[in-house]
């Protein structure tokens, strides 16, 4: 089991890593929308908040040796359900390959973001 750190997503906040790989899979922790170069959160929308989380994500997948093709399955959590169209909007540009999804709503994401999102991903 290897550990995925980069620079180019937000550090872990807590006791935990970026993402995990075992064999050919990548493990990614939730990826909030903070900008990893400024440590804030862009914009008060969730077109602004779902580009970044879908960019972290990205700069991890990229760090591991992966892309956002070899996504295999991601979990959204949104602050508010009725940001899921918008939300979308943003999202499907990124996981072209249409991966396995849930999306829920939950109460409160950390740093009171709107969005996260977590992946599992082929090497």
């Amino acid at each position: 089991m290897n550990t995925i750190e980069t620079k180019n997503a937000p550090a872990a906040i807590g006791p935990y890593s970026q993402a995990k790989t075992i064999g050919n899979l990548l493990f990614a922790s939730g990826q909030i929308p903070v900008d990893p170069a400024t440590g804030e959160v862009p914009g008060p929308g969730i077109e602004e908040q779902a580009e970044q989380s879908c960019k972290n994500v990205g700069a991890i997948l990229a760090a591991a040796g992966s892309g956002y093709d070899k996504v295999i399955k991601t979990t959204c959590f949104l602050a508010d359900i009725a940001d899921f169209a918008a939300f979308n909007a943003v999202y499907a540009k990124y996981f072209t390959s249409k991966p396995a999804r849930s999306c829920v709503a939950v109460k409160d994401i950390p740093k009171g973001c709107l969005c996260e999102i977590e992946v599992i991903a082929e090497l």
